[in-house]
């Protein structure tokens, strides 16, 4: 209890391991569990059905855990469930799931996330992620592993953003990001591939020329989406070393909407 300023309130029904520290004036409602070396810092607000994980470090006035921005929302108990080694910092807002979808809002492990970014219910957010500040996710959104948000992206409902992926800053996403593309704008545009991300994170150079003929294949060849998917297939045969990232492609490209369709 000596790791918990005398000005929090923590409910009594709250589970916070013996190593959670927390800020002053910090409210800390009954369903609530926090995993251990979590520090939470002045002035959040932690609340609903939340679960945060091991090591994470939470700065202060955040608000984690409140009610979705859903009028269809009647009080359920949906969650909000945080991983292990996240950074969030000032004035992050996080809501619980929505009982129409999969009622969790979720955050992977070993982000980095930002002043000011929100995650909207139902958003599923995978590790490794970097959210620059003021990046604003809508309901439903699902960014996978890897993937850099520049500042003020906004991302419209429903949209997933693939693995390795990144935006420039003020970017306005209303159709899926493919892995590894690189875009811009309002709306955005693909502008290429993140190569030098891929380099530091240790991709061989024929993984890297992998992901050059499949970027060739969706955007620079002029190919409809089905006759790219047929392209970015063969690719398995003369670069076996990339199979997964051509198979990490293939899956995302199955899972577009027609009527969302990819950046272009």
């Amino acid at each position: 209890m000596s790791l918990i300023h005398p000005t929090a309130l923590v409910d009594p029904a709250a589970e916070l391991d013996s190593s959670v520290s927390v800020g002053p004036y910090t409210v800390i409602g009954p369903n609530v569990k926090v995993g251990a070396g979590t520090t939470i810092g002045a002035h959040c607000v932690i609340e609903g059905h939340t679960t945060i994980g091991r090591d994470n470090r939470i700065f202060q006035f955040n608000s984690l855990g409140a009610v979705p921005q859903d009028k269809k929302y009647a009080g359920e108990p949906c969650e909000l469930v945080i991983g292990d080694r996240n950074t969030v910092r000032e004035f992050c807002t996080f809501n619980i799931g929505s009982p129409g979808d999969r009622a969790v809002t979720q955050v992977g492990d070993d982000n980095w996330i930002m002043a000011y970014v929100h995650l909207a219910h139902d958003c599923v957010v995978g590790n490794h992620t970097i959210f620059a500040n003021n990046s604003q996710l809508a309901g439903h959104v699902v960014v996978d592993d890897w993937v850099i948000l520049g500042g003020f992206t906004v991302v419209h409902q429903f949209v997933r953003v693939g693995a390795h992926a990144m935006t420039a800053m003020c970017s306005l996403l209303f159709a899926d990001l493919p892995p590894f593309v690189m875009c811009q704008g309002q709306p955005a545009q693909a502008r290429s591939m993140n190569f030098e991300g891929l380099r530091r994170r240790g991709f061989s150079p024929e993984r890297i020329a992998a992901v050059k003929s499949m970027h060739k294949a969706l955007y620079r060849e002029d190919l409809k989406l089905e006759q790219s998917v047929e392209r970015i297939r063969a690719l398995t045969e003369k670069t076996p070393e990339a199979a997964p990232d051509v198979a990490m492609m293939l899956d995302f490209l199955g899972q577009v909407s027609p009527q969302r369709g990819i950046v272009r």
